[in-house]
């Protein structure tokens, strides 16, 4: 008898858009990386800002303060309809991607929330939301979820 290996959950890495609050607030199709420079381009909601916010497990201060370096009576005064602008869009749509790779790995929000917010050897013994703040801060840890998934030590 033939034993199958299980295939990791891995999704595409289009399904981010779960963590932005959906279809209900990303209306545009995501089916390739141009629709998601398209999405940048147009700006993402500040409703889909607080949508991932909350799956970090993390304040509004201490994501606007420390890893959109913007302060948060900023983002307070947007209404939530309103647009981010394309960098910072870009930035949330980049760490939405992380949170998706996350999610695929440890397959439930507490778990995702707690591993972010602890701290990592394979990471210097820094917490993966740290890092958040860098483009090559989210490639470090998405590799370390690469790792994990794979069953390396991480």
């Amino acid at each position: 008898m033939k034993v199958e290996q299980k295939t990791p959950t891995r999704t595409s890495g289009l399904n981010f858009v779960n963590f932005l609050g959906g279809k209900t607030l990303i209306s545009r199709p995501i089916r390739s990386e141009f629709d998601i420079i398209a999405l940048s381009n147009e700006g993402v909601t500040k409703a889909s800002l607080d949508a991932l916010i909350g799956h970090l497990g993390i304040s509004k201060r201490a994501f606007s303060e420390n890893i959109l370096d913007a302060s948060v009576k900023t983002l307070e005064r947007k209404k939530t309809t309103d647009l981010l602008d394309k960098r910072t869009s870009s930035h949330v749509i980049e760490i939405a991607k992380v949170v998706e790779h996350a999610f695929a790995v440890f397959e439930d929000d507490e778990k995702v929330k707690s591993w972010l917010n602890s701290s990592n050897q394979a990471l210097n013994n820094i917490k993966p939301i740290d890092l958040f703040y860098l483009p090559t801060g989210l490639k470090m840890v998405n590799d370390v979820l690469g790792r994990i998934e794979e069953g390396v030590y991480s």
